[in-house]
């Protein structure tokens, strides 16, 4: 989203330079939450004040609401329904393929050293094989690296 944020705020609309953008972006960075919706409250906030940021976050945030709301509604009506199900199960291999292309594209700037190599390739074995749960191999991720990084 912050390349499209940074298309429209800066280069087509104007609202921003690229030095305020960057600071936003950095400051929705370390806030808690979605950097897509701290950025775009903060950009609200900038250029009209906290209408400006109320206006922008329920922008950003409803269409995926709404979306999320009434496809949860649909396939929950249809959970009995045999064709749909085969339609959603012939889906998985596009939604792995996406996934596997953003960690594909994420890969060179974050695997930079040996150590993250071998963090994600454990990381990887770990929850193909399902022998841990992802939030504890995301935590021993981070205590390790933090560990390596104090050392």
């Amino acid at each position: 989203m912050l390349p499209l944020f940074q298309r429209d705020i800066i280069e087509r609309n104007h609202w921003l330079t690229q030095s305020d953008f960057l600071d936003i972006v950095a400051t929705a960075e370390m806030t808690p939450g979605p950097i897509a919706i701290n950025t775009a409250t903060f950009v609200g906030y900038k250029l009209s004040g906290f209408w400006g940021s109320l206006v922008s976050t329920l922008a950003i945030v409803l269409p995926s609401f709404i979306s999320i709301t009434l496809l949860a509604f649909i396939l929950n009506k249809l959970k009995d329904n045999k064709d749909a199900q085969s339609g959603i199960k012939g889906m998985r291999p596009a939604v792995t393929a996406m996934i596997i292309t953003a960690a594909l594209s994420l890969a060179p700037q974050s695997i930079v050293r040996p150590l993250d190599i071998i963090l994600f390739a454990g990381a990887l074995i770990l929850s193909w094989k399902n022998w841990l749960n992802p939030i504890v191999i995301l935590l021993g991720s981070g205590v390790i690296s933090l560990l390596f990084g104090l050392i």
